[in-house]
């Protein structure tokens, strides 16, 4: 099992991304951090209960399958361009944002039904009690 933490910059806040990568596949979670943090609040970050909590979050996640490219021949050309670009990469892979769409997707499902129990039970209390107002009116007590 291998794991890499990346923080970069979004365009509006500062994230890190956790991926577990494990048999072909990525687990990830992420954790906004606002402003730029320093070495000493990365490493506060580390140490402390979020990362815990953050590591937690990325077992949860839903497994995606990691790509997997093509073995073909490299030329010296093709070679330095691919050194070239992994140098560049920042950013968490497709896979680790695959993982965290579909981790967000899965939240907002168990959202989503939690809200419809929620407010069918609300609607039956409140009818409930829209009737016993009813049969309190018949029975002549206001």
């Amino acid at each position: 099992m291998r794991s890499v933490f990346t923080v970069f910059h979004d365009g509006q806040f500062w994230v890190g991304v956790y991926e577990i990568h494990e048999d072909g596949l990525v687990r990830a979670a992420r954790h906004v951090f606002g402003a730029e943090p320093n070495n000493a609040e990365l490493a506060a970050f580390a140490a402390g209960p979020e990362f815990s909590a953050l590591s937690r979050e990325a077992h949860a996640a839903p497994a995606v399958p990691a790509a997997r490219r093509p073995s073909a021949r490299l030329t010296a050309k093709r070679a330095a361009k691919l050194a070239k670009k992994l140098q560049d990469d920042v950013g968490p892979g497709t896979a680790a944002q695959r993982a965290l769409r579909e981790s967000v997707a899965e939240r907002v499902s168990e959202n989503k039904a939690a809200r419809k129990r929620r407010e069918a039970a609300e609607a039956q209390h409140r009818r409930a009690l829209a009737r016993a107002r009813s049969r309190a009116r018949h029975r002549g007590r206001s």
